[in-house]
């Protein structure tokens, strides 16, 4: 293992790293490259590689997929009752063992160690939320049809396919695989090349815990191939995809063409307006808490703030005292705030984001450009406040980093048709002590989620989805989203 040696790491999170090159866990078995292609994994935080992984090709990657399709009988065949047992035993595994995968997720992903831990928390809460409502499910619905004995009947799919982003790996997993399992479909993840680690372990923990092989299945590899070739299966029976718009168009078009359904959740442009009524102070700290969480690597931030122009100095000089005493370092190291972005590519894009704003007639208001953290050389950006016209680069496009994009407004109606004038339609949210006016703006705003004096707030039972170019196919995280991995049949007998 390379990590390191300013950064100490649990024995068991060493032992595991100590196990690399990693292969793909497919049929209750290690799943290698034939081809023996690697991939490095990289510490965001010091840069140095902290393992591999193998580089599956797409002739791997479909017979992974037959795998999951023949475990798929024996799975669904289980009464719900067992199969809640097996999935209850695997959230109890993955919570004892929380703090080893709070560890590889802080170092596969760059997140602050604490917030890692709670991303494997709401793994578990939401496996636990899921198997709950399968639990409770009506299968059977008598239908009122004269002259006709008539029902519908929900069974599951079979084996679905799931890509998952490097930002949230071990979460989104959850959010995507939990409904799909609860339900007895068999899964095959995709985890990003960057962030496959958490997902690995999760495979052999559920080999551990009583999974039946074929159930959970992991294949590691790079978008370009293996990630294309699951997309482009035929023999998948639905497909979720998390990421960027543009890769979430190529994914829509293949299910298309083989007329699998398909879940899109991509990116998004998200604003908060701000009213002159609120407590300024608070809503500062609310939102550059925002900005700054994983380094603003996060598709559903608030990255357009609109402020009622009588609070907008008074609101930017708290943002910008705030976003400079942010603390940014190792996400290990217990006092940092902000660790870096995922790779240099990212690292790249942000600081090029911020370039492109400023030649574009942005104003920095603070921060920008690359940050140094003292004995490491990774991805660290610094954040920053642009402020200008919305039609500047950097308030239209998605950075995914810690930019916010800050300008004005006089009336309600102006705030909302600003918050609305983008392509994209993840996420807003409306700062005011009224309530009559946030619930307006809140139904008034053109994106799949509304919140209201918060932002990223994602409580199970409330559906979480995209419009316009954030998704489609339907949301996460409710009860909407469990039936979606059940297909309907109809059964009529005429009396």
């Amino acid at each position: 293992m390379s990590v390191s040696t300013k950064v100490e790491v649990l024995p068991e999170v060493a032992a595991f790293l100590d196990q690399s090159p990693f292969a793909g866990f497919v049929g209750g078995r290690e799943f290698p490259a034939a081809s023996g292609e690697l991939i490095a994994t990289i510490d965001p935080g010091s840069g140095e590689k902290i393992a591999e992984i193998h580089d599956l090709d797409a002739a791997e990657i479909d017979k992974a997929v037959d795998i999951a399709n023949e475990a798929f009988p024996a799975w669904s065949g289980l009464s719900q009752k067992e199969r809640s047992s097996i999935l209850r035993k695997l959230a109890d595994a993955v919570e004892e063992r929380k703090p080893i995968l709070a560890q590889i997720e802080a170092l596969d992903a760059g997140k602050i160690e604490a917030q890692a831990a709670g991303d494997i928390q709401n793994f578990v809460d939401t496996l636990r939320y899921f198997v709950g409502l399968a639990d409770e499910v009506q299968l059977r619905t008598t239908l009122d049809v004269p002259g006709h004995d008539a029902w519908t009947f929900k069974q599951p799919w079979g084996a679905c396919a799931f890509i998952f982003p490097w930002n949230f790996p071990f979460l989104l997993i959850g959010w995507g695989i939990s409904p799909a399992l609860a339900a007895g479909n068999t899964v095959i993840i995709k985890p990003a090349e960057d962030t496959s680690l958490s997902a690995i372990y999760l495979a052999h923990l559920a080999k551990e815990v009583g999974v039946p092989d074929g159930v959970i299945n992991v294949v590691t590899g790079r978008g370009a191939t293996a990630g294309s070739a699951l997309t482009n299966n035929s023999k998948i029976k639905r497909m979720s995809f998390t990421g960027s718009p543009e890769v979430g168009q190529l994914v829509g078009e293949a299910c298309g063409r083989n007329l699998v359904p398909v879940k899109l959740e991509l990116g998004g442009k998200g604003a908060a307006v701000v009213f002159d009524d609120v407590d300024v102070k608070s809503t500062a700290e609310a939102l550059v808490g925002a900005i700054t969480f994983h380094t603003g690597q996060v598709c559903c931030d608030a990255t357009r703030w609109l402020i009622h122009q009588d609070i907008y100095d008074e609101f930017v000089g708290y943002c910008k005292d705030l976003m400079q005493d942010i603390k940014i370092g190792h996400p290990l190291d217990p006092e940092s705030q902000m660790g870096p972005v995922v790779n240099p590519k990212q690292h790249e894009r942000v600081l090029g984001y911020q370039t492109k704003g400023k030649a574009g007639g942005a104003e920095c208001l603070c921060g920008g450009g690359p940050a140094e953290v003292e004995g490491y050389e990774g991805n660290y950006v610094k954040p920053t406040l642009l402020a200008g016209s919305l039609d500047n680069v950097a308030a239209r496009e998605e950075i995914f980093g810690p930019v916010a994009y800050l300008s004005t407004f006089k009336t309600e109606e102006e705030a909302i048709a600003k918050a609305n004038d983008t392509d994209y339609g993840l996420a807003n949210s409306v700062w005011t002590k009224d309530d009559d006016r946030a619930n307006r703006v809140a139904e008034a705003m053109t994106a799949g989620n509304s919140w209201i004096n918060a932002h990223n707030v994602f409580a199970h039972g409330v559906p979480y989805g995209g419009v316009n170019k954030s998704g489609m196919g339907g949301g996460v995280l409710s009860i909407e989203t469990l039936m979606d991995y059940y297909r309907s049949t109809s059964v009529v007998r005429p009396l």
